[in-house]
Parts: C-alpha cells; sequence; structure tokens
C-alpha cells in the first residue's frame, strides 16, 4: 500500500462526527465543549486525538506508550538509562544520543509523535516525529449544551440519615444529587495531518507503523465509549501521497480538493447522511489519493 510508504511524504484529511456527545471539553468554560468564539465552530485539540492513537495503539497492539494514561515520565526514561547501563550523571552528548534512539525503539508514540524528553535526569533527548495533527474544526457551528442531571442515590451516610428525617414529614422533599453534562445535538469535523519522511528517518518508523496509525484513525472511536462522548465515529480518511519525498504539491492545495458541506435541503444537520464530501478528480502530477475510509 503506497500510503504505509515510509518514504514517501503523505497529507491526509479526517473526517469524524459526534452526536448528542462532548467530543473535546475545555477545562476553562466548565467542560464545554470547545468552540471558536467568533464563528462558534467547534474544535477538538491535536492533543485529544492524539491520545485517541495512543490508547488504541496501547490496547490493541504489542507496542508500548510513553505518555500512558497517568503514567510518569520519569519513569519511562529511567528505562532507557537502566537497560542501557548509561550513567544519568555523565549527561554527555553519546549517553543521551543512545536514551533517544533506545526510546524511539521502544515507544510506539516517540516514533511517531516525538517528545521532549530532556526535562529530568535521565535526559533522553529531543524527538520531533514526523506525523503532526492539526485542531479538528466543525464544518458548521454548534450548539454547546449544558444540562442538569440528578442522581436518587446520596453520596455520604450523613445524606442519607438526613433523607430519612426528612420523610417523616408530610411535606418533606427528597434529597438527591445534582450534577452537569456538556454536549452537542451534532458536529461534524475535519482534522488534517502531515507524515514527513525526513523526520521518520530519525526515529526508524517502519511501514507498519504507519499501517498501525491509519487504522488507529478509523477506529479509535469504537474503543473509548463513553455516554459522555455519545456517538462518535470516523466518517472518511483521505491520504495524498507524493512521489518526491519533498513533495509535489503544496499541501493546502491539495486539502482544497476534497470539500465537506451540507446538502441543499437542509437546515439544521443532525446525522452524517445531511453532508456530502466532493472529491476533485484533477489530481496534480505525481500525487495519488488513497481513500482508507470514505
Amino acid at each position: 500500500m503506497i500510503y504505509s510508504n515510509p518514504e514517501k511524504r503523505h497529507d491526509f484529511i479526517l473526517i469524524f462526527d459526534v452526536k448528542d456527545g462532548n467530543p473535546n471539553g475545555d477545562p476553562d468554560a466548565g467542560n464545554l465543549p470547545r468552540v471558536d468564539p467568533e464563528t462558534m465552530q467547534g474544535l477538538v485539540s491535536d492533543v485529544s486525538l492524539k491520545r485517541k492513537v495512543r490508547n488504541w495503539v496501547a490496547l490493541t497492539q504489542d507496542e508500548n506508550i510513553y505518555v500512558e494514561n497517568e503514567g510518569v515520565l520519569y519513569n519511562q526514561q529511567e528505562l532507557a538509562y537502566q537497560d542501557l547501563e548509561l550513567d544519568e550523571k555523565a549527561n554527555d552528548r553519546d549517553s543521551i544520543d543512545n536514551a533517544r534512539d533506545w526510546m524511539c525503539k521502544n515507544f510506539y508514540d516517540v516514533r511517531t509523535f516525538g517528545a521532549v524528553m530532556s526535562t529530568s535526569k535521565f535526559n533522553c533527548g529531543q524527538v520531533q516525529g514526523p506525523f503532526q495533527l492539526t485542531f479538528a474544526r466543525s464544518v458548521d457551528p454548534i450548539v454547546p449544551m449544558d444540562l442538569s442531571i440528578t442522581r436518587v442515590a446520596v453520596t455520604k451516610p450523613e445524606d442519607a440519615r438526613k433523607q430519612s428525617s426528612d420523610d417523616e414529614g408530610e411535606s418533606s422533599n427528597k434529597i438527591t444529587e445534582m450534577g452537569r453534562k456538556t454536549m452537542i445535538p451534532y458536529g461534524l469535523y475535519v482534522a488534517h495531518g502531515f507524515y514527513n519522511p525526513y523526520f521518520a528517518d530519525n526515529t526508524g518508523i517502519t511501514e507498519e507503523d504507519l499501517e498501525i496509525f491509519w487504522e488507529s484513525l478509523v477506529k479509535m472511536w469504537d474503543l473509548d465509549r463513553s455516554a459522555s462522548r455519545g456517538m462518535m465515529a470516523c466518517r472518511g480518511l483521505y491520504v495524498f501521497t507524493h512521489e518526491d519525498k519533498t513533495g509535489n504539491a503544496p499541501a493546502n492545495k491539495l486539502f482544497d480538493l476534497i470539500m465537506v458541506s451540507k446538502k441543499d435541503n437542509v437546515e439544521t444537520p443532525r446525522a452524517f447522511n445531511d453532508y456530502q464530501v466532493s472529491i476533485e478528480n484533477d489530481l496534480p502530477d505525481k500525487i495519488t489519493l488513497s481513500k482508507i475510509l470514505d
């Protein structure tokens, strides 16, 4: 498969949607879905997308992940020094380079996304990963909603005793636990990504690594279900592959060849079928378009 050739440059578009869920909460806004305040288009951060890739790879592949959920990066870097029997006090260039190469070899996300590993006494240097992702942006404005929820069970024993006491009165009110959920009714998002084969040479990316990455983009939401995220799914993955390692066309011109828009008779989209994806057939020379999911 040409899109899994680590020696070629690849630019790609990822299309995904969410229904009745929160694809990426903003901690600065009470965990409401992220939005562009000027256009009210929804946003999903590149960090969120990379987290989903890491989680899927950790669950389904025989690969180690450097940035684990609730992991300690210090401990991960110490493994390199222990295995290579390096002296962390030396801090010389050869030791750092050897530790860096060990981290690339042993951690999938270091090979793909890169990492800054120079902030502890186990200095493993810095790696610029070949894969880069943009923020995803919704095609149309979204409607962030903040909903109240209740629970009939209480948390603390004293609350239960208070409720029992209140029940003796004729006009007592039941005590419930209150909470909140944030969501959007529907949103279709588009993210863009880039693969640089020159950086891949430095991290040791393989054809299998690329195949795992493409598969993770298609399947990652299937193993990341939760009530707060609603129905999320990959709706399209398109990869432009350049014959020349340096590229045969600007990425922005390639991305313009794929257009996502509402159908003419749709005023308020609530499903992927309310949109249409159109692709220009006139590709630049020496560019191959692969539709991994269409």
